[in-house]
């Protein structure tokens, strides 16, 4: 039996080059905007600028209600020293009723011997719903903790004078800002 070999491809085939083919890349061009789409979309974005705005609004007032109740009332307890102790606190609530600030200041948790500290008049559209809050800490380094009333981005300072808190004079700030 004999073997034999043969080549199983066509030998013309393996001779041809596959022809080439050149392709023609056809540049694109983007229509340019007509100065309709320009102003549609400035107005699309100022118009979704008020939007976004509105909802941040109403989501911050939604926060400040849970936070801080519809009339904005605010509670807390410190020592300030005027007919208190550690184990009996003063405890004040700061409200904003009608865009007048008021703090009742109950010390020693005695109801009896309820203070009250008219504040400030907010003016404003919403300034009803603007929260006060309260903190204490030694303004003029006298020892005695006094009352910093913040509303808004402004701070009232209440001064202990030993035996009542007093709203600060025009004198009194500018002898603590000379202070180092």
């Amino acid at each position: 039996m004999a073997v034999r070999s043969q080549e199983m491809r066509n030998p013309t085939m393996r001779l041809a080059r596959p022809k080439s083919t050149t392709l023609f890349l056809r540049r694109l061009t983007l229509p340019t905007p007509s100065i309709g789409y320009v102003v549609g979309a400035f107005i699309a974005a100022v118009a979704l600028y008020f939007v976004l705005s509105a909802a941040i609004n109403w989501g911050m007032s939604r926060y400040d209600d849970m936070r801080y109740g519809t009339t904005r009332t605010f509670h807390t307890d410190a020592v300030i020293g005027i007919e208190d102790s550690v184990t009996n606190p003063t405890h004040f609530v700061a409200m904003n009723i009608n865009r007048q600030v008021v703090i009742l200041q109950i010390p020693g948790g005695d109801a009896n011997k309820t203070r009250l500290i008219n504040g400030p008049y907010l003016f404003g559209g919403t300034e009803d719903r603007t929260p006060v809050i309260l903190n204490f800490s030694d303004v003029n380094s006298d020892g005695m903790i006094d009352m910093v009333v913040n509303v808004k981005n402004e701070a009232l300072i209440y001064l202990n004078r030993g035996d009542r808190l007093g709203l600060m004079t025009p004198q009194e700030r500018t002898s603590i800002s000379l202070q180092p």
